[in-house]
């Protein structure tokens, strides 16, 4: 891995050259253009922080204006957090509830797509560090989990992530060298990052690390730790999460 990939993401926000002013709109809108940071603080000052059905009126209206694409009758709970918006695109129907983050952060090639009828719950951080991530449509994310991408996730129609799950697509830190500090050794690319098929089930508390794909119509029990493929149409529990019956 290349010393100028390293941290790439951080060391280009962290500039010790750029104003403070230019490492927000580097950190949080994805643009320099002036245009686009008067736009997005006046959509957040007039409507990201207001309650009840006047707030939900107002983020209807003007989300729109911040993302890539938006459809008809998405609905934005408060405190929504969104960054690099542009890269950010939504079907119609999606449901994002309270205090949730959608970070599209990266270069062109990253960004968030939420298909068609996607319920995101509260708290719940969709993080991009130049990857992608993609929900299939219908599909589920509980209250407080988290999915990362330095290189993709992929998550297919109707699946159901359940409360505090984290789903891990991408880089790891190295540690096979000790001449540098281990927060050097990132490694964007890692296993391929993750894709979960149709129709499957991820109870709460599971883990799901890079390099793994989950076979449709399959069921993950709660705190797993899933390290290794997942066959289509099974139940896997325990850590590392096995196999222990069809459905």
């Amino acid at each position: 891995m290349s010393e100028s990939k390293r941290f790439k993401v951080q060391s280009e926000i962290a500039g010790e050259k750029e104003s403070s002013l230019r490492r927000y709109q580097d950190l949080v809108i994805g643009s320099r253009r002036w245009r686009d940071l008067f736009l997005y603080e006046m959509v957040q000052l007039m409507a990201s922080w207001v309650p009840g059905a006047l707030g939900l009126v107002l983020r209807k209206k003007l989300y729109p204006f911040l993302l890539g694409e938006c459809g008809s009758g998405v609905v934005f709970g408060r405190d929504v957090v969104l960054r690099h918006p542009g890269k950010i695109k939504i079907g119609s129907g999606v449901i994002i509830d309270d205090g949730v983050m959608l970070d599209a952060k990266g270069d062109e090639h990253s960004g968030i797509e939420l298909a068609d009828g996607v319920f995101i719950g509260r708290g719940s951080i969709l993080s991009c560090k130049g990857g992608t991530i993609r929900l299939g449509a219908r599909s589920n994310i509980g209250f407080h989990s988290e999915v990362f991408s330095s290189n993709k996730v992929e998550i297919g129609e109707d699946v159901m992530i359940a409360a505090y799950v984290y789903i891990l697509g991408g880089g790891t830190y190295r540690t096979d060298r000790t001449d540098i500090p281990m927060n050097l050794q990132y490694d964007f690319e890692g296993k391929g990052g993750v894709v979960i098929g149709d129709d499957v089930w991820v109870a709460a508390h599971a883990v799901v690390f890079d390099g793994v794909q989950i076979g449709d119509g399959s069921v993950v029990g709660a705190s797993a730790v899933v390290n290794r493929d997942i066959a289509p149409r099974s139940v896997s529990v325990g850590i590392p999460a096995r196999a222990v019956a069809e459905r």
